[in-house]
């Protein structure tokens, strides 16, 4: 017989430092969890695939996009294997991530399991000060500004994610290390700062053919 889901989304931010790079807002992370909590990955009995796309603002020039592809696999009785990767646009400003997921899962008897997750990659910075608002700055000439910022870096991060069949409760931190993305003259404008993710889900039976699946996700 056919099955018919019904899912209710929370999802909750807290913006702890205005001045930082932000993670991208994962609106659809119930179907790419994996991102940003490495733990997931291998959770599924089998490969797991997605690609994702958001925009947000759709009349209004350079507003923020948000491409995703992932993909997620169990090696083994307990281990699990990852690949994400995502490209966020805002504006001038552009940052792609790829990164590997790795999982092991600790039977902790009857449906009850926990895993933990590791991940690491390379992010890519890209700001076109120079070439997309060079009209815009007060000061073109400026050192700091007037030229278009390219960079990359390592990060890695960590996560646990406890789940049975009927409920589950995640907790990550994506990227751990802090990194500068313009240093200039002994300034620094702009930085890659933590966020920690918490999400749970739980699954009610309806009935035979329905289920309600409420999830939230809250980040800071």
């Amino acid at each position: 017989m056919r099955r018919i889901y019904l899912g209710l989304l929370l999802a909750i931010g807290f913006l702890s430092e205005v001045s930082a790079q932000q993670d991208p807002h994962y609106t659809q992370y119930m179907y790419n969890m994996s991102v940003m909590n490495p733990a997931y990955a291998g959770s599924k009995e089998s490969l797991s695939m997605g690609l994702l796309y958001r925009k947000q603002w759709v009349e209004i020039e350079d507003a923020p996009t948000t491409g995703t592809f992932f993909g997620h696999s169990p090696v083994g009785k307990n281990v699990g294997l990852g690949l994400s990767v995502v490209s966020d646009k805002i504006g001038p400003v552009e940052e792609n991530n790829v990164y590997a997921d790795f999982s092991y899962t600790l039977k902790l008897g009857g449906e009850h399991k926990l895993a933990l997750g590791l991940k690491s990659g390379l992010t890519f910075h890209d700001v076109a000060l120079n070439t997309d608002i060079y009209n815009t700055l007060p000061d073109p000439q400026d050192g700091a500004f007037g030229q278009d910022v390219s960079n990359s870096y390592f990060n890695f991060g960590t996560g646990a994610f406890y789940y049975t069949d009927k409920y589950y409760l995640g907790v990550s931190v994506p990227n751990m290390l802090k990194a500068k993305h313009l240093d200039f003259d002994g300034r620094s404008y702009g930085n890659e700062s933590s966020h920690y993710f918490f999400t749970g889900g739980y699954v009610f039976d309806i009935n035979q053919s329905v289920k309600f699946k409420p999830f939230f996700m809250v980040k800071s």
